[in-house]
């Protein structure tokens, strides 16, 4: 009477039943081999808890959702739709999470069809394979530039107004974009550069200060990294 609470109503003798024990020790390996993961997306860089714990429950959910299909080939084609809506119902992720997002997949899928040794050895491979290339140099992006953000007032001429401080200061120089504000009496400019000393970076600022009257001005670290996916 007690097994007979956990067969399914459609079940029948050419359907591969999952017991109990089975279910239990997936969904235990699951709970941790998710919470391993989370650990390891919080090597070096920044998270929102949220995404952490939500990370740690992924394995456990994908592995219910597999024993669930358990070989039914239109179940399984849902589930396949299911799991691609949510990719366009969130907003733009990180490189980083979203292959933390099918690592946690991975494992439970792998766990879901009951390879239990198999989910534990991909996360542990995959996981010391990130956090190795983390610690060293492998796709570190190297480059002086800079991201130059100028405001000016509407009346000054900003095509050719700093060339000849860009021609001393800079070894590239290019303009992004133009953004009026202020009702239109400001514009803010953008520019990406490459300064040909950076021990010269204040006196390039202070040269600017004074063509653009003191308005603000903003210096920054390349910030196109191109990490969303």
């Amino acid at each position: 009477m007690f097994s007979s609470l956990f067969t399914g109503i459609f079940d029948t003798t050419s359907t591969v039943t999952v017991d109990l024990s089975g279910f239990l020790i997936c969904m235990v390996v699951a709970i941790v081999i998710g919470v391993f993961n989370a650990w390891v997306y919080t090597f070096q860089g920044k998270y929102s808890k949220s995404f952490v714990t939500t990370l740690a429950i992924i394995p456990a959910v994908v592995t219910m959702i597999i024993m669930m299909v358990n070989g039914n080939i239109g179940a399984g084609v849902a589930v396949a739709g299911a799991f691609s809506l949510v990719r366009f119902r969130s907003v733009p992720g990180t490189a980083k999470e979203i292959g933390a997002i099918f690592t946690a997949m991975g494992s439970g899928l792998t766990l879901g069809m009951g390879y239990i040794a198999f989910a534990v050895i991909f996360v542990i491979f995959v996981s010391a394979f990130e956090m190795i290339l983390f610690q060293s140099s492998f796709g570190d992006y190297q480059t002086n530039k800079r991201v130059l953000k100028i405001t000016i007032p509407e009346d000054l001429n900003y095509t050719d107004v700093f060339n000849d401080l860009f021609k001393k200061y800079t070894s590239f120089c290019e303009l992004h974009y133009v953004k009026t504000t202020n009702m239109g009496s400001l514009f803010k400019l953008s520019y990406e550069i490459e300064l040909k000393n950076e021990k010269r970076e204040k006196a390039f600022i202070d040269a600017l200060r004074c063509r653009n009257g003191n308005l603000e001005i903003v210096i920054t670290k390349d910030m196109n990294t191109a990490v969303e996916l």
